[in-house]
């Protein structure tokens, strides 16, 4: 690209780290060539003034770039940048971002700005912080330049705060820092970008940031070789289609890498694109790490394709009435699906094949059997039977009677389903005769494969229909029954963006799963203080799908109290909504049933005292064992109860005393207090400490990696914590057995705790300073247990006599009860060449691994699992000819 050039400023300006003093400096020699950066600055007087129109696609991109990074990183502390020209001119987001981007807190500034003062004030807070304490030398740009929202310089001071923070620190695991603050003789972060790119992607002439990407196949190639299997298929991508390659690609990335789309597939393909701006989007990828779940996948793999739904079922289909099932073919790669439907007298049915077109690549196939009986069910991918087919199919009786089923539950309610949480509806079929019950969700435009959803048969005549929205908007939710939509369908439901909720509670004897019984009064609160104005909306479903009566009371401005009295033994399904959306944990589902004794433990510092001021902070385990819990706190203030249920048995109970002296604190469990209640908590007078500045951190408190029998440990800095007090640490196992922990005295304000834990399952590890817990604490780590890959087991028919060379073959690895463990198969053929193996991972500690022997020989299986070779490892297989010359008989060669 061409950077525009003022007598004041660059409007987009690169440097590099000084070897000397490590600053960044804004170029102000408007002639030459930034060598460091490797930006070019152009010295023909009309193209200055091309660039400089302010309708210049190259800076609108960058504008739109430069502000999609900003609030990238905005996004932890709730702020957003609409307008880059001008948002910035009170300095308080840009004070947010650098602090975002820094990780310090910068000095006192001016929270409010009613007068321009203030705002340059603001700003010069921020630039003075930069030069200051970063090392960031920043030339011709004040405080008044920000203020007055002059545009090119503003782009210039975030193109700076991109190279500092983005682009010219250590890109990828492993690089050498010194050359990324090296000498001037070092590569500048273009160079080092670019070369990074092209050793990644050598298949693609890459040398630019710019008109190489225009087509979209360089960004293909580069997704598929940061995740192999990513987007396999790019080499066959026209370039004639550059923006749905883009389009693609850099979705992948989003989905599956976390790249966010700092620039649009749309700008990316414009011959104008801005080199600044591909060079912050892709500055992403060096560190950008496969998410879990990624649907990696081989060119074309017919063993990939799936295929689901109600009409390849072995009962259920009827005569007379349409059914369909749908062909998955993403992870297969690109190829045609055919299917055939074989009758019981050997004819083939009519049957329909839609390609629905979706990122899925999936097909729909509908067909109507004609004839009771067995029907064979062919599906072919690229002319080659997919995996279990051909289905097995018996057909049986007649259609029933559509319009006598129903439909209901809060995933059909016209308002109330939010995206992205979790929703059912149920449908009942009693007296309908036979059928298949189907259910379609088309979202808003109409697509059918965008909303997650499974259809399970829950009693003889119910079936429940779980979703998940995944857009917003109206969506279409069809339901069939023999092929023809029930009465009232479809259903029109309106999905609704996530709002905040995160400061409304609902809490109560009434939301437990368990201890609520049947004809007594279940009540809970809910909580709305500081969320503004919105209507509470709550549903209490039973069972069979029958709506319940509740009362809701307004108790105060904030708070509202519910009572509802269940009937009916089972389960009840109660919806909360504020202002029209689902509030957290909703909805919740409720056992009503009889009474049974609980066993509940509770322990935490909050039981023993605490500080003025400060969350005094307890758990209670209810170990299985089911009972209605409640809380009370008696002292000589009200203190506010906060339950965080945990979802693994146990709730972390916060309450905040605001007065000193003593408390009763109550743990109830069905009205009733627990033995060892109250406890007595001794609240102290605020004091010069601050347990809530104490941090802990290490590998002892992360919640998966610690093995059981060997010892772990973790930091606790109470550095900024203020004059020294009692810290106490201490480990429980599940039993609630401690486990010993050393604590060493660092004498610089931190501390080092080991442990070894002798048990497997969940520990809580607790911190304590100044009687009241850290942040975070109490920690709970799940120990699991170690590694044994002598107890790895190898079988199937690819280890065994008989396997034939050019013939696809497998075998199984069984790692159950081995711990957890990377597993490595090396197949070597008698001259030590390797040969190709395919390792699928079933997910329940076992591995089914194939390949294809290319010659006859004796073969060697390596088998490697975490770090280890196995017993019995290399295993020798003998491969056999494909063909058995000594069974070939020759007739007819008679003397005579």
């Amino acid at each position: 690209m061409c950077c525009a050039r003022d007598k004041d400023v660059l409007t987009g300006v690169a440097s590099n780290l000084q070897a000397s003093d490590k600053k960044f400096e804004i170029a102000s020699n408007m002639q030459s060539v930034d060598e460091k950066s490797g930006i070019s600055y152009e010295d023909e007087e009309d193209e200055m003034e091309r660039d400089l129109a302010e309708d210049a696609v190259w800076k609108r991109i960058q504008q739109n770039t430069f502000t999609r990074w900003a609030n990238e990183h905005l996004k932890s502390i709730n702020k957003v940048i609409n307008n880059l020209e001008t948002d910035l001119s009170d300095g308080l987001k840009l004070i947010g971002l650098i602090e975002v981007l820094s990780g310090k807190k910068l000095p006192r500034h001016n929270k409010k700005t009613c007068f321009r003062s203030q705002k340059l004030e603001n700003v010069s807070v921020a630039l003075k912080f930069l030069e200051e304490d970063e090392g960031i030398k920043i030339v011709n740009i004040d405080s008044t330049d920000i203020v007055d929202c002059k545009l090119k310089l503003i782009l210039g001071l975030i193109w700076t705060l991109i190279l500092h923070y983005s682009i010219s620190m250590p890109m990828w695991e492993g690089e050498d820092a010194d050359l990324v603050l090296g000498s001037k003789g070092g590569p500048s972060p273009k160079q080092r970008l670019l070369g990074w790119i092209q050793s990644k992607v050598p298949d693609i002439p890459i040398n630019n940031f710019t008109s190489d990407w225009n087509d979209g196949r360089a960004m293909g190639a580069l997704v598929d070789a940061v995740a192999p299997g990513l987007c396999p298929d790019w080499p066959e991508w026209s370039p004639n289609n550059a923006l749905q390659n883009a389009s693609e690609a850099m979705g992948l990335a989003n989905d599956w890498l976390n790249v966010p789309q700092l620039i649009r597939p749309e700008e990316m393909v414009n011959p104008k694109v801005d080199e600044l701006s591909m060079m912050t989007y892709l500055s992403q990828y060096p560190n950008a790490k496969l998410q879990p779940g990624a649907p990696l996948h081989p060119r074309v793999n017919p063993n990939r394709v799936r295929c689901y739904g109600p009409g390849i079922e072995p009962a259920g289909v009827v005569c007379g009435a349409p059914t369909s099932f749908t062909v998955e073919t993403f992870s297969a790669g690109k190829g045609d699906v055919q299917v055939f439907i074989e009758n019981p007298i050997g004819h083939l049915e009519p049957v329909e094949v839609t390609f629905n077109n979706d990122r899925s690549r999936t097909y729909t196939v509908t067909y109507t059997a004609k004839m009771e009986g067995l029907h064979k069910v062919k599906v072919l991918f690229t002319g080659k039977e997919v995996p279990k087919s051909p289905y097995i199919v018996k057909v049986e009786g007649t259609a029933g009677d559509f319009k006598k089923v129903t439909a209901s539950g809060p995933g059909l309610d016209p308002t109330g389903v939010m995206v992205g949480r979790p929703t059912y509806f149920d449908v009942f079929t009693k007296d309908a005769g036979k059928g298949q019950v189907e259910v379609i969700i088309l979202d808003q435009l109409g697509n059918r494969n965008t909303t997650l959803y499974r259809l399970v048969k829950i009693s003889e005549y119910v079936y429940r229909c779980e979703y998940v929205a995944q857009n917003i908007g109206v969506h279409s939710i069809n339901v069939f029954f023999a092929g023809q939509q029930i009465p009232k369908s479809p259903f029109g439901v309106r999905v609704s963006p996530v709002a905040d909720s995160r400061r409304i509670r609902a809490y109560g004897r009434g939301l437990q799963s368990n201890g609520v019984r049947v004809k007594e009064l279940a009540d809970f609160k809910v909580s709305t203080a500081d969320t503004g104005e919105g209507d509470l909306d709550v549903k209490v479903i039973g069972p069979g799908g029958v709506k319940e009566k509740i009362e809701v009371k307004k108790v105060d401005e904030t708070t509202y109290e519910c009572i509802y009295k269940p009937m009916k033994e089972g389960r009840y399904i109660i919806t909360i909504s504020y202002g029209g959306q689902e509030i957290p944990r909703s909805p919740f589902e409720v056992n009503v049933g009889p009474h049974k004794e609980s066993k509940i433990r509770a322990y935490g510092p909050g039981l023993k005292g605490g500080v003025v001021g400060l969350p005094a902070i307890f758990t209670v385990e209810t170990n299985g064992e089911t009972g209605s819990l409640g809380f009370a706190i008696e002292g000589p203030c009200q203190a506010k109860i906060d339950c965080q249920d945990n979802g693994d048995g146990s709730a972390d109970i916060c309450y905040l005393p605001t007065a000193p002296g003593q408390y009763a604190v109550h743990i109830l469990c069905d009205n009733e207090d627990i033995p060892k209640s109250p406890y007595i908590a001794e609240i102290l007078p605020k004091a010069d400490f601050f347990p809530e500045r104490v941090k802990a951190y290490g590998p002892g408190l992360e919640k998966n990696g610690v093995i059981q029998g060997q010892c772990t440990d973790f930091t606790i800095d109470a550095r900024k914590a203020g004059n020294p007090s009692s810290l106490d640490v201490s480990v429980m196992d599940e039993n609630y057995k401690s486990v010993d922990v050393k604590i060493q005295d660092n004498k610089d304000g931190t501390y080092k705790c080991t442990y070894c834990p002798t048990s497997k399952n969940k520990h809580t590890v607790q911190v304590n300073f100044a009687g009241s817990a850290i942040s975070n604490s109490p920690f709970r780590v799940y120990v699991s247990e170690p590694t044994d890959s002598s107890k790895v087991k190898v079988f199937g028919p690819g280890v065994e006599k008989g396997v034939k060379a050019q013939i696809p073959t497998h075998f199984n690895v069984d790692a159950q009860g081995c711990g957890k463990g990377d597993l490595q198969i090396l197949l070597t053929d008698e001259k030590g060449k390797q040969v190709p193996v395919q390792i699928q991972d079933n997910e329940d500690e076992t591995y089914t691994v194939d390949y294809v022997s290319p010659t006859p020989g004796t073969y060697k299986v390596t088998v490697m699992f975490a770090g280890e070779e196995i017993p019995n490892s290399p295993i020798k297989v003998n491969i056999q000819p494909r063909v058995d010359v000594s069974k070939i008989k020759v007739d007819g060669l008679e003397s005579n």
